[in-house]
């Protein structure tokens, strides 16, 4: 996320068993355990989910929705009552849990928490489903670092991007990257407009009176925040990459001819990011890009990575890499985004380099050239501070230094092999910047870690390594 919001300015860059009525005996962990220190108010434990089933009915001329979602979850722990996260501006009508009416609250200071008490106690181990019924006008919320995600309302749609906290803003969830889950989407919006998802597209349009019905199917574990259901005015063109991986990409009409030349890359793109990490992890690529001015950043929403603007070359590449390393490979904590963005621009960079253009050394030294006090160097990556600076440039380009300046020490014989372990090890779970550095040295034999200490964490410029 924020790539292309870095480079503008210049850089380059649940279900919890949690209510008052709640004995110790049926509750399961405690709200610090269960959620996120950036974002305390996101998340749930006590519960899996496997698969939310979207419903949605979307107006862009009233801006009105009409929802449905179900979810399918696992109880962890016993449970009298749960939670699921999702903002108050839309409002529930009606809950069941297993097909038995709820009762239920929307409450918390920030209008965080969907409050649900099925008909009777579910049971530690039990498979259970929650349908939620809802409406109201969506409103996109405002990050600690100042830029808004969620639901963001076009002048013909929506642009909808859930990092790090925007997936309430439309669906109840358990938004936490830990808890990835399955999704089917069935969007509903007026002919002429488009709703994109997440995953493939499933069968024919469905046509009915002035309603238009398109059904999309995201059969791999996704994050929440990486969910989208975009809608608007688009011209869309399919294929086949060289390497046979399907691929989707839109553009509104006001951005299409300045988007052409670099979206024709993705396919070369994608494949070129399979030879460099390893096997695709979904069942399709792609890219929309919109004209959506409010936002100020791209994002990489699973299998569709989306831009507000005409992107350049090193932003589509940053967004298509994270495939790999964001969406499949995910963070654990909010604090250990550079196992997102980083690897994101190194892999950028890479792409640039195997094109003939500027070499990732090239960047490295580009950047390492600056002060000791400038941005590149601060916050560390693997310590921002705080949700407010966890998207620095710092963590982005002092990030992919990291990267490199690793490759270089350990020679791409090494380097890369390692990079592709990794992912393998990983694929669609969820790490730490720790479990990252002891995976390394292991891999390559040797004790790596006043490396990663002088890279990730000390403050400062690195000067030696």
């Amino acid at each position: 996320m924020r790539a292309s919001m870095l480079r503008w300015a210049g850089v380059g860059l649940g279900l919890v068993a949690l209510a008052s009525s709640v004995t110790p005996a049926t509750a399961a962990t405690t709200p610090s355990a269960a959620r996120d220190p950036y974002f305390p108010r996101q998340g749930n434990a006590g519960y899996d989910v496997a698969h939310y089933g979207l419903t949605l009915r979307y107006d862009p001329g009233t801006r009105h929705l009409t929802a449905r979602a179900a979810i399918t979850a696992t109880a962890t722990t016993r449970l009298r009552a749960f939670h699921l996260d999702f903002r108050r501006t839309l409002r529930v009508s009606r809950v069941t849990v297993d097909g038995h009416g709820a009762t239920f609250t929307q409450r918390g200071t920030h209008g965080h928490d969907l409050v649900v008490t099925p008909a009777a106690p579910v049971r530690k181990g039990d498979r259970f489903r929650t349908v939620v019924r809802y409406a109201g006008r969506p409103q996109a919320v405002t990050d600690p670092d100042g830029s808004i995600d969620g639901w963001v309302e076009t002048e013909d749609g929506a642009f909808v991007v859930g990092e790090p906290q925007g997936a309430p803003t439309w669906f109840p969830c358990n938004d936490t990257p830990r808890d990835k889950a399955r999704y089917d989407f069935r969007v509903t919006v007026p002919a002429g407009i488009t709703a994109i998802a997440n995953g493939e597209l499933v069968g024919r349009i469905i046509r009915h009176g002035d309603w238009r019905t398109f059904r999309w199917h995201s059969g791999k574990p996704m994050a929440t925040y990486l969910a989208t259901v975009t809608t608007g005015v688009f011209r869309v063109r399919t294929g086949t990459t060289p390497g046979g991986i399907l691929y989707y990409i839109a553009t509104d009409p006001k951005v299409t001819a300045a988007s052409r030349d670099v979206l024709r890359k993705v396919p070369a793109m994608t494949d070129y990011f399979v030879g460099l990490f390893g096997p695709y992890p979904f069942g399709s690529t792609g890219a929309v890009v919109d004209h959506a001015p409010k936002v100020g950043y791209a994002l990489e929403n699973q299998t569709k990575p989306l831009f507000d603007s005409p992107p350049d070359e090193l932003t589509v590449s940053h967004e298509l890499a994270h495939m790999w390393f964001g969406d499949s490979v995910t963070l654990k904590r909010w604090r250990d985004i550079w196992v997102n963005e980083g690897f994101a621009e190194f892999s950028a960079w890479m792409w640039s380099e195997h094109t003939g253009q500027k070499s990732a050394q090239a960047y490295f030294d580009r950047y390492y050239a600056k002060k000791a006090d400038s941005w590149v160097f601060s916050p560390p990556p693997a310590d921002p501070g705080g949700p407010a600076d966890m998207f620095d440039g710092s963590v982005y380009e002092r990030g992919a230094m990291t990267l490199q300046a690793l490759r270089v020490k350990l020679g791409d014989d090494t380097f890369f092999p390692m990079l592709r372990a990794w992912y393998a090890a990983h694929t669609y779970g969820n790490v730490t910047v720790p479990e990252f550095t002891a995976f390394a040295s292991a891999y390559a034999g040797r004790d790596l870690s006043a490396f990663f200490q002088t890279w990730l964490y000390d403050a400062g410029k690195p000067t030696t390594w």
